[in-house]
């Protein structure tokens, strides 16, 4: 059955842990992890509460694959209202955290109210414990995994901490886990750190041992493990090259997103590119890349492990930058590189490091800086306000500065970590911010590839390519090759790939394992593991279920269909080079028929036949 039935609930502000059952019957209905925990969040919390307030619920939590032999079956999310958006918040990670919860016989964490001081959740199996953590706060991420190692005398030990960052109150803090793995997006870290809680500590011992059908389960996932190997992307180009892979062909096609979205090429994509990575470096003859890693059970392997030039911005003090953390990945180097206008592998390896160090969202950082860049440059922000120093793009010394101010939230680093929507918006030009519902863009320009334009306007959480990865089709021909500059069909594509993406990550896979999988590949897996009887169209009716139980949640938190909208430039300013060239992102032929398959009405409200349908709660 997979499923432990058993979560662990953790009222911080009275310092009570209790166990108690799964609701079996939810499960039934949204699977687990992302869809799980928001039927829970729906259930607890007010929508309209402040995301920042004792009322909001924290949730960690792992799919029914999570912990088990399926590949890359090591992930869990932390699932709570976004303070960056307003809306709800998943953010999915990967590591070994995940997998320790759920061996410790956990399917889930729910943390309720505030500690009246720090303290960190210490878990050994059964055993669960509230620790004052007042000598931790304060301290970085990557300090805090060491001392509470040192605590439990375990190595392994598997940790999850906020750093300075999210206790400074940037909008945009992660969950670290695994010192290099993040559930990074939409300000989950801050939640956490709101209700001074830093960190969680897991040791289990259980292991994953009530699959329905253990024979079946084997067989199926060592099928499914080969279809992963054999596939050129899942078994070839992501251990290669990671997903730095990406740079130069999205580069290439004219829809990589530069100077704060101004621009549509980088003509430094090739310095700071996968290939480049492996090039060997001039001052010492080594390369940026060290090895690629893996997260638990996963046979792709698409992790980085990087190190600098040891003399590079004053690092000589610091050897931890240097090695054993995680490496650039294409959405990091995008954000703090092409987005930022910088062209310098080290200088973007080091900031990177710095945001897994103190817990920031890379893509909302880099995409904030760029905001800022702009502003400076338009005279909407001086030197008097940055201390001297100068936020032009392409300033390798302005990126480096900016993510060691937002790591403690000194000067303007505070107004940094407000997001790119809000700093906008104090500056006086919000038409500058590069967001959806508060949230900063990934690296896909969507004048360059339409249906992204349409996912980031839709996504439940804000701008996201992890809710509907259209390039995978537009770009990569995967499962099937569409034409990355019309609008035709895609509503229906970026629907069917919503739905998916959410079975996906509430069974507790990889979204990666879909460059090579479909359901028809994961659905053997799950129902062998679980009991039911678990076939494609329950997976596609559960991700459906999820997705408008999440747009339910969000209606009540006072957003609406005008949200589901992109900023001016990319709907007016037309691209100026590459193949979309003279085109803007055609949202309003799209969304109309985005609504209509969805069964929702014209202004995007859901239906009470849509309810209904879902059986969603009132």
């Amino acid at each position: 059955m997979s499923w432990t039935k058993k979560i662990l609930r953790v009222n911080l502000t009275e310092g009570r842990i209790e166990e108690e059952p799964l609701n079996m019957e939810w499960a039934a209905q949204y699977i687990g992890q992302r869809g799980l925990a928001t039927r829970y969040m729906f259930e607890e919390t007010d929508p309209g509460c402040d995301p920042l307030g004792p009322g909001n619920r924290l949730i960690f939590a792992t799919g029914p694959l999570t912990g088990t032999m399926a590949s890359t079956g090591g992930r869990y999310s932390v699932i709570t209202k976004s303070p960056l958006t307003g809306a709800i918040a998943c953010s999915n990670s990967g590591g070994f955290i995940g997998a320790e919860l759920k061996s410790a016989g956990w399917d889930m964490i729910i943390f309720e109210g505030k500690s009246p001081g720090p303290v960190y959740l210490n878990i050994v199996n059964e055993h669960a414990e509230l620790v004052g953590a007042d000598d931790l706060w304060g301290k970085s991420v990557w300090e805090t995994d060491r001392l509470i190692h040192e605590r439990t005398g375990d190595p392994q030990t598997r940790i999850a901490a906020v750093g300075r960052s999210a206790e400074a109150g940037c909008l945009y803090a992660a969950v670290i886990n695994d010192l290099h793995r993040a559930a990074g997006r939409s300000g989950v870290g801050t939640v956490m750190a709101s209700k001074n809680l830093k960190a969680v500590a897991v040791r289990g011992t259980r292991g994953v041992g009530n699959i329905k059908d253990p024979a079946r389960f084997l067989r199926s996932t060592t099928e499914q493990k080969k279809v992963l190997a054999e596939n050129a992307v899942t078994g070839q180009g992501l251990p290669a090259m990671g997903t730095q892979v990406l740079m130069n062909v999205i580069n290439e096609i004219g829809a990589l997103p530069t100077n704060n979205m101004q621009e549509v090429q980088f003509k430094d994509a090739n310095k700071i590119s996968a290939e480049a990575m492996q090039e060997p470096r001039e001052s010492d003859g080594k390369p940026n890349l060290t090895t690629n890693a893996a997260c638990f059970g996963c046979t792709i392997a698409c992790g980085r492990i990087s190190t600098i030039d040891q003399g590079h911005f004053s690092v000589e003090n610091k050897p931890e930058y240097w090695g054993n953390s995680g490496g650039l990945e294409y959405e990091a180097a995008w954000a703090m590189g092409a987005d930022t206008g910088v062209g310098d592998l080290d200088a973007l390896t080091y900031t990177n490091f710095v945001c897994n160090e103190d817990g920031m969202d890379p893509i909302s950082f880099g995409a904030t800086v760029a905001a800022a860049m702009e502003l400076y440059e338009k005279g909407a922000i001086t030197s008097e306000q940055t201390d001297g120093m100068e936020l032009r793009f392409g300033s390798a010394e302005a990126l480096v500065w900016c993510v060691q101010k937002v790591a403690t939230g000194e000067g303007f680093g505070a107004d940094l970590g407000l997001g790119s929507r809000k700093l906008c918006e104090k500056y006086g030009h919000p038409d500058l911010s590069m967001t959806v519902k508060g949230q900063e863009f990934p690296a896909y320009d969507p004048r360059g590839v339409q249906g992204m334009g349409l996912t980031y306007a839709t996504s439940n959480r804000g701008a996201c390519h992890l809710r509907s990865y259209t390039v995978a089709s537009e770009v990569l021909g995967i499962p099937e090759k569409t034409d990355p500059l019309v609008t035709d069909g895609k509503a229906g594509l970026v629907k069917a790939f919503q739905d998916a993406t959410a079975a996906v990550d509430s069974m507790g896979l990889c979204v990666f394992t879909t460059f090579a999988w479909t359901l028809d590949n994961m659905a053997p897996q799950l129902d062998a593991a679980c009991e039911g009887d678990w076939d494609v169209d329950r997976l596609l009716e559960a991700g459906e279920r999820i997705w408008n139980l999440e747009r339910e949640y969000n209606m009540r938190a006072g957003l609406s269909g005008a949200d589901d909208t992109l900023p001016p430039r990319l709907l007016k300013d037309a691209a100026r080079t590459g193949p979309a060239e003279g085109k803007v992102c055609g949202l309003d032929q799209m969304l109309p028929e985005y609504y209509s398959i969805r069964g929702w009405t014209e202004n995007g409200q859901l239906t009470d036949e849509t309810r209904k349908r879902f059986a969603l709660p009132a």
